[in-house]
């Protein structure tokens, strides 16, 4: 597992390189797709060691009314 993780890191860093360097793009764009590609990456290496199972907190409906009353 820990194999696949590294290897698949290794792709992602690879690929955001080579955009970089192959596609012309605002400075602008670029910092919003290597934000959006690192929260990505974040996540999914929280849900791969079993951290985060992708769902947020819920707020019970009993919780609810007593916040409201």
């Amino acid at each position: 597992m820990l194999i696949s993780v590294i290897i698949t890191l290794l792709v992602i860093g690879l690929l955001m390189y080579l955009v970089d360097l192959l596609i012309p793009m605002d400075a602008t764009i670029r910092q919003v797709i290597r934000i959006i590609v690192l929260v990505a990456v974040c996540i999914w290496l929280l849900q791969v060691f079993g951290i985060w199972n992708g769902h947020l907190p819920r707020v019970s409906q009993m919780n609810v009314e007593q916040i409201h009353s």
